[in-house]
Order: structure tokens, then C-alpha cells, then sequence
């Protein structure tokens, strides 16, 4: 929640203080972290390799450097197998939700 009053600031438990306290120092550091890979990420796309007696750039398209459709299909792909028990008790709690309604 964002604050738009001061009634809302003074109204703060120590406990909400202490915790939107570390909430942004949480956010600083990935705010960091986010700077620092972005520059790493700079560094590595502009890496070389002696090709002959040239220096040729080890990416050629930004495909070899970051496969997006890659990652994409990573991410449609399901993170849990469901074992026979689990489809049981997911037809089981199907059953119940359906005789509620």
C-alpha cells in the first residue's frame, strides 16, 4: 500500500515500520543486482575470439546470445508431475467441489 496521507504514516505499528523498512532495503539490493547484471551482460555480448588473425564476435544474432522462444517453451512446460496419488485425490476434491455447487 502505498501512502498518500500522513494520517497513514503516523497510524504505523513499529512492527509495519520495521517490515516496509526491510521490504525497501529487499528492493534496493534488486535494484543492485539488477545494475550489476545488466553490466555483466554488456561485458558478454561484446566478447570476441581470434577467428585467423581477426578478432570475429562470439554472438553473431542476439538468438545465440538470449533464446527467448527458449525460455518461453521452458516456461509452458508443466513443473509438477503428478504422481497416481495426487490425480486421485485431485478426481476426489473435484468430486466434493461439484456436489457444493
Amino acid at each position: 500500500m502505498a501512502f498518500t496521507s500522513l494520517y497513514h504514516i503516523e497510524v504505523l505499528t513499529l512492527r509495519e515500520y520495521l517490515l516496509r523498512l526491510h521490504a525497501f532495503q529487499l528492493q534496493q539490493i534488486d535494484r543492485e543486482y539488477n545494475m550489476h547484471k545488466q553490466a555483466w551482460l554488456n561485458h558478454q555480448v561484446t566478447l570476441t575470439k581470434e577467428q585467423g588473425k581477426k578478432q570475429v564476435p562470439i554472438y553473431k544474432r542476439f538468438k545465440d546470445f538470449f533464446n527467448y522462444e527458449k525460455y518461453l517453451k521452458e516456461l509452458r512446460k508443466p513443473k509438477i508431475r503428478l504422481n497416481n496419488q495426487m490425480k486421485r485425490m485431485a478426481t476426489i476434491a473435484k468430486q466434493v467441489n461439484s456436489k457444493k455447487g
